[in-house]
């Protein structure tokens, strides 16, 4: 494993060291395990939640010694195969609106690119104090969504009548102009850039907003926000792995352990309560942020 202080502070070669043969070849068999069972907790949060993961998995990456840009990178493999594990198990029990997800990622794929050359231009202690932000942000978030969950009854699809499909539809007469809707497109834009920046999906934006702006109920809003993840993801990891800031090797243990967190994750979404779901992930995120506000503490350039 790379060491932290070359990883972190010497940035400008970063490239190098991850293009090393030698670091591939010596990952250790504790940290494989580490990130098999991170990817696997992860992948079932997405399946629950309708996000990629990385405001989980950038800090443990970060903890167990990764700098914040390759974390931030390395995060996003993770997030891809979790979002396709989860989507495809969606969309093979009918329950994926496919239309929405495209909607949402149709303006995400270019800010996803615009993201990711920005992260390359921040120092590692700014992304670090930037992403605690957005953990403080996504803990509002999730509240908001479970407050409109409960205002609208919506907190079990199966006594709110929505199984998931597409007649569950609450935005009138619009079923096939969502996927062009100025608002779909606008909530996509910012998914794009937060998944460029700092390595997640998107999905802590894309599913409360929904549900503010569009009027969606959540768990169907936190299936399109999946399928959605899964380009928007795509492009931000193509350009992280173009600039030679993807750790391949961890990004796939994530990954390995994603698809079947994922599978797991949609198949108890319809038992769990989302009450239960937000606490446990609000609780994390407040531990994560915490965690992050450190890391950018100890990576501030000393005087």
């Amino acid at each position: 494993m790379p060491s932290k202080d070359s990883d972190q502070v010497d940035q400008p070669n970063c490239a190098e060291l991850l293009r090393s043969r030698v670091y591939f070849l010596t990952v250790p068999l504790t940290l494989i395990a580490l990130l098999l069972g991170l990817g696997l907790f992860v992948g079932a949060l997405s399946g629950l939640l309708g996000i990629g993961g990385g405001l989980l998995m950038v800090p443990v990456l970060t903890a167990v010694g990764f700098g914040v840009l390759p974390a931030t990178a390395t995060s996003l493999v993770g997030v891809m195969f979790s979002s396709i594990s989860g989507s495809l198990r969606n969309w093979r029990t009918g329950k994926l609106d496919l239309r929405r997800s495209l909607g949402l990622a149709s303006s995400g794929i270019p800010t996803a690119q615009i993201g990711a050359m920005l992260a390359e231009h921040l120092s590692p202690s700014v992304l670090a104090f930037a992403f605690a932000g957005l953990q403080v942000v996504a803990m509002y978030l999730i509240g908001v969504r479970q407050r409109l969950a409960l205002r609208d009854g919506e907190g079990d699809d199966r006594e709110s009548g929505h199984e998931g499909g597409y007649g569950g539809d609450r935005l009138g007469d619009r079923p096939y102009a969502l996927w062009l809707d100025r608002s779909s497109l606008g909530i996509g834009m910012i998914a794009g850039v937060l998944s460029g920046l700092f390595g997640v999906g998107g999905g802590v934006i894309m599913v409360p907003l929904q549900m503010l702006v569009l009027k969606t109920p959540i768990k169907e809003a936190v299936r399109v926000s999946l399928g959605a993840i899964v380009a928007i993801g795509a492009s931000g990891l193509i350009r992280h792995a173009f600039l030679g800031n993807v750790l391949w090797i961890p990004g796939l243990c994530l990954g390995i352990g994603g698809v079947i967190g994922a599978q797991i994750g949609v198949r108890l979404l319809p038992y769990l309560s989302a009450p239960f779901i937000s606490f446990l992930f609000r609780g994390l995120l407040m531990l994560m942020a915490a965690f992050m506000v450190y890391e950018g503490w100890i990576l501030l350039p000393s005087t």
